[in-house]
């Protein structure tokens, strides 16, 4: 009899902390669903409007829209990362794809290039609808090395029109670009 009594202790004990968990989960839950439903969703494909945008003149700071980060894209958001891929026309004629991963968390995120590592960080506004995108990376250039800095602004203008704002250093000063994409 006793052998029942605490056997049903120890049901009961269990019972009631998978209750509590259950009950804490659905609590927590929504909380975490709500906290990145107000954020804005990038995913597309995504095509340059060179009408609408504004770019550098000429080769100034090393190159027009394609360098800034113009083109076509096609980009991805899942929960909490944002992976965008680019299909660039090389100097050779051959076409180059690169991939680029943002975690959208504040966190630091590394991508690798032939051009050297950039790290990068994704911060959301207050409101969600804007995300900033702060790079740096570190390259050799004739045996020095030099660190460049970039920051990209995007923003859904309308459900199919992205305006993704950058701003560069370049050894003639900042080269600022302003892109419209329009969605495929």
């Amino acid at each position: 009899m006793k052998r029942n009594i605490k056997k049903n202790q120890v049901n009961s004990s269990v019972f009631k902390r998978i209750v509590s968990l259950t009950l804490m989960l659905a609590l927590i839950a929504p909380v975490m669903i709500n906290a990145q439903a107000g954020k804005t969703n990038f995913a597309g494909d995504w095509t340059l409007n060179a009408e609408k945008s504004t770019q550098p003149q000429g080769n100034q700071g090393g190159g027009g829209g394609t360098r800034m980060g113009g083109g076509n894209f096609v980009a991805t958001q899942e929960a909490n990362l944002l992976t965008v891929v680019r299909t660039r026309t090389g100097q050779d004629g051959q076409p180059t794809t690169s991939t680029m991963k943002y975690t959208l968390d504040g966190k630091e995120s590394i991508n690798t290039s032939p051009r050297g590592d950039s790290k990068s960080v994704a911060k959301w506004s207050a409101d969600g609808k804007s995300l900033t995108i702060e790079t740096s990376r570190t390259m050799n250039m004739n045996g020095e090395s030099r660190t460049m800095t970039s920051t990209e602004i995007w923003i859904l203008t309308d459900a199919k029109t992205l305006t993704v704002t950058s701003t560069r250093q370049s050894p003639n000063g900042d080269v600022k670009s302003n892109l419209v994409y329009d969605k495929k």
